[in-house]
């Protein structure tokens, strides 16, 4: 797929230096880049690439001075990673538009219901009463339970599991291996020492413009649903229990667990490996650093959070120089002990 400098330019919005005939065919990054290729610099640690790079057209942020002649044709933005991100988007948008069809074996239910430029892989199963809307695309393995939704413009990659009843929004991304809608992790204790199970009768709800990495699992509610805000971004690995509510706009790192029916507010950043206690709220705009583990409510907005058990970052910062002295406070803390126990033997025998 063949697109000129002006097309490139007019997609994002941005302002044509050189050459305005230059083509381009596929993307390359800045340093290794080749002719009829598009790149971007975003990062100046990279600028002295654009120099010399042999990309035929580079996205670059407005601000940027030249320090050199350029050969390849520029394309100014006010952002050019944004710039870049938007149209590396539609790019594979355009890809996924020409992917249409019901491929063979695949399993649908007569009274499943289908828009339009549906794409359905192989060894897909569409069970009873699913709704999917226009331009989806099913790749191979997917599994919809009975009664699920899935609304326009989602992408559900190789193997997605999405159990009964449950909710996608519209311009949703799954990727592969991940599981939608699996049992929360309830049982009752019993006086024998065995475990009865807590049926659980939710669902789950993801709503629109939502992105899951791969193998991620989220559970389903007990009763009522587990709900994945609006723009919210989930890496892989990661295991969201039952009845947890993940506000919009939030994005948690891999390898992060979230216990049931903890309530995370939006525009939260959650590091790696992450863990948070059951029943706790977090607040708006709260970014808890890696491997932190969360044992209790964060009432305060937009305050950043370390350590097990997390504390706010200013005091972690503060605790962790104090530690680093604590050789030589051990050292100080003897040295007064000997101290005293001379003067105490120095009293005895006045």
């Amino acid at each position: 797929m063949q697109f000129t400098a002006p097309q490139i330019a007019m997609l994002i919005n941005g302002k044509l230096e050189g050459n305005a005939a230059a083509t381009v065919v596929s993307f390359g990054k800045i340093e290794e880049a080749v002719e009829g290729q598009l790149s971007f610099l975003a990062n100046p640690k990279y600028e002295e690439y654009l120099y010399n790079t042999k990309a035929s057209i580079v996205i670059i942020n407005e601000s940027l001075e030249l320090k050199q002649p350029v050969a390849a044709t520029l394309v100014r933005v006010p952002d050019a990673y944004t710039a870049f991100a938007t149209l590396l988007s539609k790019y594979q948008e355009l890809i996924r538009q020409q992917l249409t069809g019901i491929q063979q074996p695949s399993f649908i239910d007569p009274s499943a219901t289908l828009g339009e430029q549906v794409f359905v892989g192989a060894f897909v199963y569409i069970s009873e009463g699913v709704t999917i809307g226009n331009n989806v695309k099913l790749f191979p393995g997917v599994v919809l339970g009975n009664g699920v939704k899935v609304g326009d413009n989602t992408v559900l990659n190789a193997g997605v599991k999405i159990y009964n009843d449950c909710v996608i929004g519209k311009n949703v991304t799954i990727h592969s291996g991940s599981v939608i809608g699996s049992d929360g992790f309830g049982y009752a204790p019993q006086a024998d020492g065995t475990y009865h199970k807590v049926p659980q009768i939710g669902n789950v709800v993801i709503e629109d413009f939502v992105e899951i990495g791969a193998n991620t699992t989220i559970d389903r509610a007990t009763m009522g649903s587990t709900i994945i805000r609006a723009g919210v971004k989930l890496d892989n690995l990661i295991q969201i229990a039952h009845n947890v509510e993940v506000g919009s706009n939030t994005v948690v790192a891999a390898q992060a667990g979230v216990s049931g029916s903890t309530k995370i507010g939006k525009n939260v950043m959650i590091g790696g490996q992450v863990g948070t206690a059951g029943h706790i709220n977090i607040a708006d705009g709260s970014k808890i650093a890696g491997q932190s583990g969360i044992t209790k409510s964060i009432k305060e907005p937009n305050k950043s959070w370390n350590g097990t058990p997390a504390m706010d970052f200013s005091s972690y910062l503060r605790i962790q120089a104090m530690s680093r002295n604590l050789p030589d406070l051990e050292k100080r803390v003897k040295e007064l002990e000997k101290m005293v126990e001379q003067l105490l033997a120095e009293r005895v025998n006045a």
